[in-house]
């Protein structure tokens, strides 16, 4: 007599209805071909640039890290070339990807009534996914003209935080400084 085996947990999964998200969307030059001298994003730290790819002895395996540069915050970060896709390291969005984000700007801004705290989170979790059209939405909501209330101190940080993100992607993306950037971020947002 045959004894009948429970499923392992791969069959279990199989044998469900598989219900796939949807694909991740694509933020720009999409490859896992990273170069010397290519300015890529970071999700939680902005635009960098590569410097190269070296070999790392770590824990007596041979590992291939990326090495990025952070200019302005002077940091230096070691990504695996393994988990280069799963840490959200890409390289810099594509034209119409900005593209879509600059038109967000010049959208109306969504004024939650949440709580503060919770609203904050919820912006510091857009400017970290690295997604530049999420970062505009910040920006776009967070933005105030003259004649309309101040700031808290808090908001204008988030607000300046993103803006600063954002205005690197486009500086990198057109070859400008960040001062021209930001002028044409906020000629967007004057829409």
């Amino acid at each position: 007599m045959a004894e009948s085996q429970a499923p392992s947990p791969a069959e279990t999964v199989a044998a469900g209805p598989v219900r796939p998200g949807p694909p991740p969307k694509p933020l720009g030059n999409q490859g896992n071909e990273f170069k010397t001298g290519d300015h890529v994003v970071y999700p939680t730290h902005g635009v960098g640039q590569v410097q190269g790819i070296e070999s790392m002895a770590v824990a007596g395996a041979e590992l291939k890290v990326i090495i990025v540069t952070f200019e302005e915050n002077r940091m230096t970060l070691r990504v695996p070339l393994n988990k280069a896709a799963s840490s959200g390291l890409r390289k810099l969005a594509n034209r119409d990807m900005m593209g879509e984000a600059l038109e967000t700007l010049k959208g109306r801004a969504r004024i939650k009534r949440t709580m503060w705290s919770r609203r904050a989170q919820e912006y510091e979790q857009k400017i970290n996914s690295g997604d530049p059209v999420q970062i505009a939405e910040v920006v776009r909501d967070l933005h105030r003209n003259a004649g309309q209330p101040d700031q808290s101190f808090s908001e204008r940080q988030i607000y300046e935080l993103a803006m600063d993100r954002l205005a690197a992607e486009v500086a990198a993306i057109d070859g400008s400084d960040k001062n021209a950037a930001m002028n044409k971020l906020l000629e967007h947002l004057k829409g």
